[in-house]
Parts: structure tokens; sequence; C-alpha cells
């Protein structure tokens, strides 16, 4: 019987240690079954060398560590998931006996997760920001910190001087020991360059990231090796180039090459116009656009109707091919739209 406040203080404090006590104990078997599973990904990779290789040996583990797990199916989405698990786990568990035993394990496996979720462009995979830091508190936190990884550093490729798009470190990633690291890494650096030149221009990036989804899904489903998949991820680098070059070659700034790219969209226009007349359409529909948006035009019917009026006219008097007319003209609609801003002059 309680006879006073305090004994029901101690008894809800003896209740809450206890059922801190029982999450913790259920947290190390969690921890133990994920640890388990971990170490079957690394099978045939004997990482238990990482443990007592000095820092420079440690860094080469762990990239060697992130080729294995990436040469296998679906590997860096399972790894990612059961080391998010994992710490989710461990950081309940400590300092459980059994959790402070293997946090050096638990430590290898967080820096080769930290370099693999670089490659992924949606961040997927992280585990909670408190989580993290309890973790870094227990392992080593030099070789799993973030903030000193990009995904040169996760790769251990050196940083180019040059373009990332170059033949000189195209070459040289095509060459790399680690393939699959490689690949991780042209994905990455292909995906991030097309997002930025989605904003831009509408049926080249669309292009692009058409050919650039098309190789990775081969490659997914086995029809491509990772060599060949690179190969197709090279030439997806190399149109990016050959876009840049033709832009220069034909003088025309990003906004009229945009335009450019929508009206000669199809054959029929490129054989009917020829590159020069294409060119000279790109320039004066660039104009006119410019001339005839307003801030708010995307948003205004009656404005979005005049300029689609202005659009058809300038597509006919330029000899546009009246079958391809609807098509080209809610293609240079679409994209007068997404660079409508900067076409208006609003930052």
């Amino acid at each position: 019987m309680i006879t006073d406040r305090n004994d029901l203080d101690d008894q809800l404090f003896d209740t809450f240690a206890a059922s801190k006590q029982l999450l913790r104990q259920e947290a190390v078997g969690l921890m133990l079954e994920k640890l388990e599973v971990i170490s079957a990904l690394y099978h045939g990779f004997a990482y238990e060398h990482y443990f007592e290789a000095d820092t420079a040996q440690k860094l080469s583990l762990i990239l060697a560590a992130e080729e294995h797990i990436l040469g296998l199916d679906d590997g860096r989405k399972r790894y990612i998931n059961e080391v998010t698990a994992l710490s989710q786990a461990f950081a309940i568990a400590i300092p459980h006996e059994q959790a402070m035993d293997v946090k050096d394990e638990v430590g290898f496996f967080q820096a080769v997760k930290a370099r693999l979720v670089k490659y992924d462009s949606v961040g997927g995979g992280r585990s909670n920001e408190e989580i993290e830091t309890t973790i870094r508190q227990v392992i080593d936190q030099a070789l799993v910190s973030e903030k000193v990884i990009d995904v040169f550093d996760a790769a251990g490729i050196k940083k180019p001087d040059i373009s990332i798009l170059s033949d000189e470190f195209l070459a040289e990633l095509k060459g790399y020991e680690h393939k699959n690291v490689a690949l991780e890494v042209l994905k990455k650096l292909l995906n991030d360059e097309l997002k930025i030149r989605a904003k831009r221009n509408l049926v080249q990036s669309r292009s692009l990231m058409e050919m650039l989804e098309t190789a990775i899904k081969k490659y997914h489903n086995k029809i491509l090796t990772a060599a060949e998949v690179m190969d197709e991820l090279i030439k997806v680098s190399k149109e990016i180039v050959a876009a840049d070059d033709e832009a220069r070659h034909m003088g025309l700034s990003d906004f009229e090459y945009a335009f450019y790219t929508a009206v000669a969209n199809n054959d029929s226009a490129r054989e009917l116009m020829q590159q020069d007349k294409l060119r000279e359409l790109a320039v004066v529909l660039t104009q006119r656009v410019r001339e005839n948006a307003s801030i708010d035009w995307t948003i205004k019917e009656n404005v979005r109707a005049k300029l689609k009026v202005i659009v058809k006219r300038t597509l006919r008097q330029f000899g546009y091919p009246p079958n391809m007319e609807l098509l080209a003209t809610e293609t240079v609609l679409k994209q007068a739209e997404m660079i409508a801003n900067e076409l208006t002059g609003v930052v």
C-alpha cells in the first residue's frame, strides 16, 4: 500500500526504469539481428581487416567494401536500409555492454553507408539526425562524418580540375578499378547535371534523361554489365557536351538554344527548314516571347492566349510544317513557362 507521495514517486521511477531496461534489451536483440544480416551482405569480403588497419588502409577498405556492396543485387538500397535499422537499434541499446562490444563494427558499417548515401539524389536511407549524432559520439567520427565526404571523396576519385564531362575525366572514370563505384559516380553527376538543365531546356533535358533512365533500367534488368552501362552513360555525357558545342557554334544564347531545340524537335521541320532557318526562328521566338510575356503571364489566361497566337503566327511566318505546328506551339509555350521569370527579368 502506498503511504505517501514519496512512495508513489519511487514506484513510478522503478516502473519507468524497468520499461527503459526492457526497451534497451529489445533494442540489443534487434541490433544483433541486424548485425548478422549486414555481415551476411559482406559474404566473401573480409572487412575484419579494417579494425587493425591504419587510417590510409581503413579508407582503402571502406572503398573496397563500397564496391562490394554495389556489386550485389539492389545492394545499395538493401545496405542503407539495414544499416539505418542497425543505427536506430544501436542508439537505443547503448551503453549496454553488448552494444559497446560491437561499436567498431557499427562504425565501419556507418562509414560505408555515409559514402553510399552520397549517390542518392533524394537522400533516401538517411536515419534520424539525432540517432546519427548519438552514434558519432561513440564511433570513429573522422571516418563517418558526412561533412567531409562528397561524391568524389566517396569514390576515392580525385576531383577533376576541368569539366566533369571532359574526355579526360570520362576516360579516367572508365578505367577506374572499382567499376561499380565509378558507375555510381557518373550516374550521380549526370543526374545532377540534367536536373540543372531541366530548368532551362525542356526538350534537351527530357531527351537526355530518357537516355540515362533507359541505360540504368537495362543495367538493373541485367541486360547491360557495369562496364557496358558505363559506355552508355559516357554517350549521354558526350551528348551534353555536343549540345553545348552546337549552341556555341550557332551563336545562340541559352534561351535561344532552348527555343531552337523546341522547334527543331521533329524530322519534318529539320528537313524542310534546315538549321539556319530554324536558328533564325528560335532567335525571333525568343525576342517575341520576351516582349510579350508579363511577370504573371503563366497564370493569366488572356496573356497566355495572346502569346499562343504570337507563337503560331511566327511559326507560319517562317514556313514551319503545318502538320507539326500545334505540337511545336505547345512545346514552345511550355519552354517559355520554364524560363518565364528569367525572360521577364524576375530573379
